[in-house]
């Protein structure tokens, strides 16, 4: 297990700022949920189903793959085909996602909840 460095002023450093920086950030997350339940997919299909501009699809996939999270298969055909899928690295975080997803749905409502209190009643 690698020690965390104290920072310059003796505070240690959230240990999960890493993780949350690589796996919330914001398209990574909605890329992995959709490999993870809809298995691999072409880059026109994740575009699609996502809603993501090409650019910034190719950008979040390189970084994606770099990081080992997902996998890039190319089948040198014609027309060229390449495939997205989801690596062991990123199906390992699947007990994350299911865990924040059980949350979601136990405490969102309390969330709203606090929101709407805080805002006070709508301005007529």
């Amino acid at each position: 297990m690698t020690a965390i460095a104290e920072t310059s002023t003796g505070v240690r450093p959230c240990p999960i700022g890493s993780v949350v920086d690589l796996v919330f950030s914001r398209w990574t997350t909605p890329i992995l949920w959709t490999l993870h339940e809809h298995g691999t997919q072409r880059f026109v299909e994740l575009e699609r189903t996502l809603g993501i501009t090409p650019k910034v699809l190719t950008q979040r996939l390189r970084q994606m793959e770099r990081d080992g999270l997902v996998t890039r298969t190319y089948h040198p055909e014609v027309p060229p085909r390449v495939e997205y899928g989801i690596s062991e690295l990123g199906e390992s975080l699947a007990p994350v996602f299911a865990a924040l997803t059980q949350w979601s749905d136990q405490h969102l409502p309390a969330v709203h909840q606090a929101r709407a209190v805080y805002s006070g009643p709508l301005p007529r």
